[in-house]
C-alpha cells in the first residue's frame, strides 16, 4: 500500500488539479496549505490543514502524525513583478521554507519529493532553440532565483540521503479543468491568457502586449503554453517513475512548440466570438523573444501523454473558468 503524499500549496492553481488527479487514484492526501493565495473549495479531495510551509512546528507535528512518504510542493509566491519589487517576499517563502520543508522530510525519512520549479531559472537565453535541461540556469528575477536555489537544496539533499526527487520546470501553464471545478483563481495574475480570458469576460478592460518589434515572425514573443491538467498528470506520472524506483531527475514540463502572443489573441478572439481590446506597449526588460521547452527528457523518462495539446481547447477552458469565477462571486464587469 502506498504511503501518505504531502501536498503543500493544494489549495493554489496547479497543485488544486494534481489534488484532485491523486483523489481518482484514491490516493492517501494531506494539504498543507495557508490559504493566502488559494481556495480551500478547491481542494476536491483528502485532508486540509491550514499553515505555513515554513512553519518548522508544525512541520514537526504533521510528520509525526502522519506517515508521509511523498511530498508534492507546490507552496511558493509566483508573481515575477512583485519578486522584483519585493525580493525578500520571494526569498522568505519560496527558499527560506523549502528549506525548513527539506529538513522536515529528512528528519522524518520521507523517501520521495516533487517539486513545482519553473523556466524562470533559464532566465533570457539568447538564441531561440528549445531550452534543453542543461542549458546553463541564469535567472533574471528573484522569482526565478528563488526556485533555482531550492533546487540546488534539493539537489544536495538527495546527493547526501536516501531522498529521490524530480524537478519540474514548468513552462507557461494555462487552462482549467475541463469539468469546470477548479481553475486559476490567483487575484492581479500576470499570465497572458488569464489576463485575456478577464478581457473577454470584462473584469479588465484590456490587455497589454509588450513588445511587438522581436524577431519573431509577427514581432510578439513566442511562448511554450501547456495546459493545467497535462502538468498534472506530469506529476502523477513523476511519482509512479519515483515509487518504482527511478533516480532524481530534472524535466521541462511543455509540448515543444509555441504560440506568439498575437496567435493567443486570436485564438481568444475566435472562442470568445468577438475581438478583445489590446494595447501596445514596449517591450518588458528581461522578456527573451522565445521561450520553448525541449521534451525530449520528460518523454524519455515518463510515462506521459498530454491530452490537451491544442490553444483553443486551453483558451475554452480558461473562458469558462472565467465565466465561473464571475458567477460565484457575483462580479460584475468593471468600468
Amino acid at each position: 500500500m502506498p504511503g501518505k503524499i504531502l501536498v503543500t500549496g493544494g489549495a493554489g492553481y496547479i497543485g488544486s488539479h494534481v489534488v484532485k488527479l491523486l483523489g481518482q487514484q484514491q490516493r492517501d492526501v494531506v494539504i498543507l496549505d495557508d490559504l493566502s493565495t488559494g481556495h480551500a473549495e478547491s481542494v476536491l479531495h483528502g485532508e486540509l490543514i491550514i499553515g505555513k510551509t515554513g512553519d518548522s512546528e508544525l512541520l514537526k507535528k504533521l510528520f509525526s502524525q502522519h506517515n508521509i512518504e511523498t511530498v508534492m510542493h507546490f507552496a511558493a509566491h509566483t508573481i515575477v513583478p512583485e519578486s522584483v519589487s519585493d525580493p525578500l517576499k520571494y526569498y522568505g517563502n519560496n527558499t527560506s521554507s523549502t528549506r525548513n520543508l527539506l529538513e522536515a522530510c529528512s528528519n522524518a525519512g520521507v523517501k520521495h519529493f516533487i517539486f513545482s520549479s519553473t523556466a524562470a531559472t533559464y532566465g533570457a537565453p539568447n538564441d531561440t532553440a528549445p531550452c534543453h535541461e542543461d542549458l546553463p540556469t541564469a535567472p533574471i528575477n528573484p522569482y526565478g532565483t528563488s526556485k533555482l536555489m531550492s533546487e540546488i537544496m534539493l539537489r544536495d539533499l538527495s546527493a547526501a540521503t536516501d531522498l529521490t526527487h524530480v524537478v519540474l520546470r514548468y513552462f507557461n501553464v494555462a487552462g482549467s479543468d475541463p469539468e469546470g471545478r477548479i481553475g486559476q483563481s490567483t487575484e492581479k495574475a500576470t499570465l497572458l491568457i488569464k489576463v485575456a480570458a478577464e478581457v473577454a469576460i470584462g473584469k479588465r478592460e484590456q490587455l497589454a502586449v509588450y513588445g511587438t518589434d522581436y524577431p519573431t515572425p509577427d514581432g510578439t514573443g513566442i511562448r511554450d503554453y501547456i495546459h493545467v491538467s497535462d502538468l498534472a498528470a506530469a506529476h502523477l506520472s513523476a511519482l509512479s517513475y519515483l515509487e518504482a524506483g527511478g533516480e532524481s531527475t530534472l524535466l521541462n514540463c511543455g509540448y515543444g512548440h509555441g504560440f506568439s502572443v498575437r496567435e493567443v489573441i486570436d485564438s481568444v478572439n475566435r472562442v470568445h466570438g468577438q475581438p478583445i481590446k489590446v494595447v501596445e506597449q514596449p517591450r518588458r526588460a528581461g522578456d527573451p523573444p522565445t521561450l520553448i521547452a525541449a521534451v525530449d527528457r520528460i518523454h524519455n523518462t515518463l510515462d506521459w501523454t498530454p491530452q490537451y495539446d491544442n490553444l483553443d481547447e486551453i483558451v475554452r477552458t480558461s473562458l469558462n473558468w472565467e465565466k465561473t469565477l464571475q458567477k460565484r462571486r457575483g462580479n460584475s464587469p468593471e468600468e
